[in-house]
């Protein structure tokens, strides 16, 4: 296809009532397709639902212990050493809870804020206003976490190996009131990217740059979630800081949400002994302890590491046509087109669209009025403002193969008409 920018006004015209005209056949249809969130499909539920009975009566853990009463704040040691792994950290520092990693998050950051991690003087909120790094685009929810806790957030880029590391030097350099930064290192949501060694290791120094109660939110949601073989691995973020000694610095987090059943699988955390102390005293006045059953329950279905590959590989099976379909749909629709860029993740839940400058919000305006609803516009930002109004999130996992080709046509069409009619002023 001809780049835009190479129609004369005669021929943009033409294209515009063209696509005007396809867009009203699309619109006519009666469309009702939601690309908005990066949920699991039913198929993908269906994978662990040996986790009913899987236990056949026998709820003590190896020690002995009866899973179904009160205690184990931190989880059980089966599950430590399962989770362990996909944290790349030691069992020893892992934490088990419950089916939320966006609630332990959240915890861990009302934490810090009002408590500290290092005595009641460490409060992030003693100290006056309270900043954090996201890189961008990112996930909203980390963001909105933040607002709700009166964080400031500070925009940086990604740069398809992670962060830009020199803009997030520079920030913690010139302003003392950053206390952290957040990180999907893994096919990050919503680019796809994995960070690479050199800025893993950069990541891990910033304890040594940062303010001394700085900590980097490590969010490795998609830590075993590769639909190519060929995808890149991610260095170990506690390994770099072990080798730094920052491991004070750090806090990581996971869950099965996107392995087992979403709203019931198994959140886990690692971190430094004096943070887990920390965060165990801080979560003894709301907890008597997590769902250990559940926990036991993830233990016994996925086994160990070969099990949990094994299961994943299903999970893949699933996922690749999706997104394979979406990548099709831009490529054959709008590759030299110069109405938007995307890219081509190996893995995640999202696949990351730019249109061109200013018609972000307009694209899924026109999406949503022909039945089919994406993320809206400018929430992989801060505060939901995508300054170059640029960004869309295409989420592929939840609907059926056939649904996802229907919405990508609409899609294109929207990403077309959007781009003529700007051109055409």
């Amino acid at each position: 296809m001809l780049d835009i920018d190479q129609h004369d006004h005669a021929t943009l015209v033409i294209l515009e009532q063209e696509l005007a005209a396809r867009f009203a056949t699309l619109k006519a249809s009666g469309l009702a397709l939601d690309l908005t969130r990066g949920k699991p499909s039913s198929e993908q539920l269906d994978l662990a639902d040996a986790l009913d009975g899987v236990l056949q009566g026998n709820y003590r853990d190896a020690s002995g212990t009866d899973l179904r009463n009160y205690g184990g704040l931190d989880g059980i040691a089966e599950a430590k050493a399962l989770f362990a792994p996909l944290l790349q950290a030691p069992a020893a520092n892992v934490m088990v809870g419950g089916n939320s990693s966006l609630s332990m998050m959240y915890q861990a950051l009302l934490y810090c804020m009002h408590f500290g991690l290092s005595g009641p003087a460490s409060a992030w909120s003693k100290s006056g206003p309270v900043k954090f790094i996201c890189p961008v685009p990112g996930y909203d929810r980390h963001f909105t976490a933040c607002i709700h806790l009166g964080i400031e957030l500070l925009s940086v880029p990604l740069t398809g190996k992670g962060p830009d590391m020199d803009a997030v030097e520079a920030l913690i350099d010139a302003d003392p009131a950053i206390r952290g930064i957040w990180c999907v290192p893994r096919f990050s949501n919503p680019t796809g990217e994995v960070y690479d060694a050199a800025t893993v290791d950069r990541i891990a120094a910033l304890g040594k740059r940062a303010h001394k109660d700085f900590r980097v939110f490590w969010d490795d949601a998609y830590a075993v979630h590769a639909f190519d073989a060929a995808a890149p691995t991610l260095p170990s973020l506690w390994s770099a800081c072990e080798a730094a000694g920052t491991t004070d610095s750090v806090l990581l987090f996971g869950s099965t949400s996107k392995i087992t059943h979403a709203g019931a699988g198994v959140a886990f955390m690692a971190a430094s002994g004096s943070n887990l102390a920390a965060i165990r005293e801080h979560l003894g006045f709301s907890s008597i302890g997590p769902d250990k059953v559940n926990q036991m329950r993830h233990v016994r279905l996925l086994r160990d590491a070969a099990g949990l590959r094994a299961h994943m590989d299903k999970h893949a099976a699933l996922l690749a046509p999706r997104f394979a379909a979406v990548l099709k749909a831009l490529e054959q629709g709008l590759a030299g087109a110069g109405m938007g860029e995307w890219l081509r993740p190996q893995g995640g839940y999202f696949v990351s669209f730019d249109a061109r400058p200013g018609l972000a919000r307009e694209v899924v305006r026109l999406a949503a009025e022909a039945g089919v609803k994406l993320t809206p516009a400018g929430a992989t930002f801060p505060y939901g403002r995508d300054p170059a109004d640029r960004n869309i999130r295409i989420a592929p996992s939840f609907p059926s193969l056939q649904d996802i080709k229907a919405a990508m046509e609409v899609f294109v069409v929207c990403v077309k008409l959007a781009s003529v009619r700007q051109k055409l002023g």
